[in-house]
């Protein structure tokens, strides 16, 4: 598999300038990110909540990074939890297991953006397979995550 099918479809359909860093293959965006040679901060992941009426929302942060659902559900006013992982692939299924590009609005979801990713000069994100990430500017980023808000919700855990 390459890059997710929605999310090329959407990255075209809204004129998004992105580059494909491709690298040796990974089990995790940890993994991608050492395996491309760039800093884990830069690299976004996209964790799957729920809230109590079943509706889903991305959380996209950085990849070293561990969320705060105590902290967002005060952000928010809310009660989101992680989904159960056989539920994201049922929910990504152009996408291999575990490598979800952190695109929510590719997927009809709606997102919420660490801000610790709001001002970097390049973020990357996985692309849907488990060798291939996608490289934004600053700009291209904050065009992607397109109506999300910024709120900090997330901690650095180091490796």
């Amino acid at each position: 598999m390459t890059m997710s099918t929605r999310l090329d479809h959407y990255l075209t359909e809204h004129h998004i300038h992105f580059q494909t860093v491709n690298h040796s293959h990974s089990n995790s965006s940890l993994q991608s990110g050492v395996a491309a040679g760039i800093p884990l901060n830069n690299l976004a992941k996209g964790v799957i909540l729920e809230d109590h009426q079943g509706r889903h929302m991305m959380a996209v942060l950085p990849a070293n990074n561990k969320i705060s659902l105590s902290r967002l559900n005060d952000e928010l006013n809310a009660s989101f939890h992680l989904i159960k992982e056989r539920e994201v692939y049922r929910l990504f299924t152009d996408c291999d297991n575990g490598a979800i590009p952190p695109v929510g609005s590719a997927y009809h979801m709606a997102t919420i953006c660490d801000e610790m990713l709001a001002n970097l000069e390049h973020v990357y994100l996985e692309a849907g397979d488990h060798k291939t990430l996608i490289k934004l500017d600053k700009e291209a980023f904050r065009e992607l995550m397109g109506e999300s808000r910024f709120l900090r919700f997330s901690s650095q855990v180091f490796h």
